[in-house]
């Protein structure tokens, strides 16, 4: 297990730098941004010389050597929007994206887990159609178009909620549902079916005639196995949140990482966008291999050799 994790953080570093050259890339072909560090009736002498200052006016892979040379001292520029440096500002923004995530994972956990073990074990039922009709529904829904709604029911309408902001829990309330349901309703698809496959296994059928509850089969037995997909399509989730909260945040005003880099590509603010990719990055590495350590608490079975 050591080595393996050992091996895991060692491939890491060509991930990162695979990441890195893409970001750096796409920051490039976007073009000059020194336009709108200056005033409108700026000169081109006065464009020219910026852009000289900030090595702009070199070839591209002089560019991204500078750039990956900074990077390693965990210098991503300075915004010129605020006038101060990048990472530090993405790394103030990260703790409410995080509260956000989480909370929201912990609502489409808690919802989706009952949800697909009920519908699995009342299988073709009413019941089991409501269930597999309200997660294809969830799953349809943008988060925009969900997040506008909510809003307009529970805040517009009711008064029960804040509109914006962060703060409290009712804040937290309304951009972590908008971001849990479509993270649920992928979650209690495939528990569901995962569960169906292994209550037909012969071992449960067994089970079952040696007379143990039926509640125990399904949580002892089944629903164990089938913790392991679960866990897949968890963190498989983490991008999905990330990308999630890039429109939730908007939508909420959440002070967080997806509002941030929302409003600097607007400005193309472009050395907040490598910072909030690469820190995205991360923690979605991280979760994947959080899983496959998960993995083998989960089932000793399990070698990675």
């Amino acid at each position: 297990m050591g080595l393996f994790l050992l091996k895991r953080l060692a491939q890491i570093i060509p991930v990162l730098l695979i990441i890195s050259f893409i970001v750096f890339a796409l920051v490039f072909i976007a073009g000059n941004p020194v336009a709108l560090m200056l005033p409108d009736d700026a000169s081109q002498e006065d464009i020219a010389q910026l852009t000289a200052s900030l090595g702009l006016d070199k070839p591209f892979i002089v560019q991204y050597g500078h750039y990956l040379l900074n990077l390693v001292q965990g210098d991503f520029g300075e915004s010129f929007r605020y006038s101060t440096s990048a990472l530090p500002l993405v790394l103030e923004r990260l703790p409410a994206t995080l509260e956000l995530a989480i909370a929201a994972m912990i609502i489409a956990v808690t919802v989706a887990i009952p949800l697909g073990i009920w519908s699995a074990t009342q299988q073709n039922t009413p019941l089991d159609l409501l269930a597999s009709g309200g997660a294809v529904l969830g799953k349809a829904m943008p988060n925009f178009w969900l997040g506008i709604m909510l809003i307009l029911l529970f805040s517009v309408t009711l008064g029960w909620l804040p509109v914006s902001g962060r703060g409290t829990f009712a804040h937290l309330l309304l951009p972590a549902i908008t971001l849990a349901t479509g993270i649920a309703a992928e979650i209690t698809r495939l528990l569901r079916s995962n569960m169906i496959e292994i209550l037909n296994q012969d071992y449960i059928r067994t089970a079952k005639s040696k007379g143990i509850r039926n509640l125990f089969v399904v949580y002892k037995h089944a629903f164990r196995n089938s913790l392991i997909p679960l866990i897949t399509i968890t963190a498989l989730q983490t991008s999905t949140v990330v990308g999630g909260t890039l429109i939730t945040e908007t939508v909420f005003s959440w002070p967080g990482l997806g509002q941030l880099l929302i409003q600097a590509v607007n400005t193309r603010d472009m050395a907040i966008v490598q910072a909030c990719v690469f820190v995205i990055a991360i923690l979605v590495i991280l979760m994947n291999l959080l899983a496959d350590i998960l993995y083998r608490l989960l089932d000793p079975r399990i070698k990675y050799d």
